[in-house]
């Protein structure tokens, strides 16, 4: 990976174009430019990307892009196989220990916020329909027993 940042640098410093000039063109920090350029693979989250921010930055300093490229899979083969395979099992392990978040709206589960069981909330709900009712019911014989009672002494 260094090889492939010094060509870059190399090209870049050649052509006369500055760090900051490089990562405006190509929408990138500048940090990132010098990271690349110094081929420090672990300042990038992810390989794929640094694999087209290589592809862009060789093709913006008019280097053969593609030869770049395949320089860098090739070092990321390199790289990779030399993982022990100890740290392989360790990472597979830890994978399987940690459930994947669901990120998707149409696969999330409906979940309780307050975990109240289900039957809990439909006691309650039919509980409160009851006691609605109850009410009701209690105004409207109310109002008839008042105007019963109206009637009842008017005609006294």
């Amino acid at each position: 990976m260094k090889e492939i940042g010094l060509k870059l640098k190399e090209k870049r410093e050649e052509t006369g174009v500055s760090i900051n000039e490089v990562a405006e063109d190509l929408k990138l920090r500048p940090s990132q430019i010098v990271s690349i350029e110094e081929g420090k693979i672990e300042d990038f989250k992810d390989v794929f990307y640094l694999k087209y921010f290589i592809r862009d930055y060789a093709k913006y300093l008019g280097l053969d892009s593609e030869k770049l490229v395949d320089e860098f899979n090739e070092f990321l083969f390199d790289f990779t196989s030399k993982i022990p395979l100890a740290d392989i099992e360790k990472a597979k392990k830890e994978k399987k220990g940690k459930k994947k978040e669901v990120t998707s709206p149409y696969t999330l589960e409906n979940k309780n916020k307050l975990n109240i069981p289900s039957y809990v909330i439909y006691i309650l709900i039919g509980l409160l329909v009851i006691f609605i009712g109850y009410i009701l019911i209690s105004n409207h014989h109310g109002s008839d027993f008042k105007d019963s009672n109206i009637t009842y002494a008017i005609r006294r």
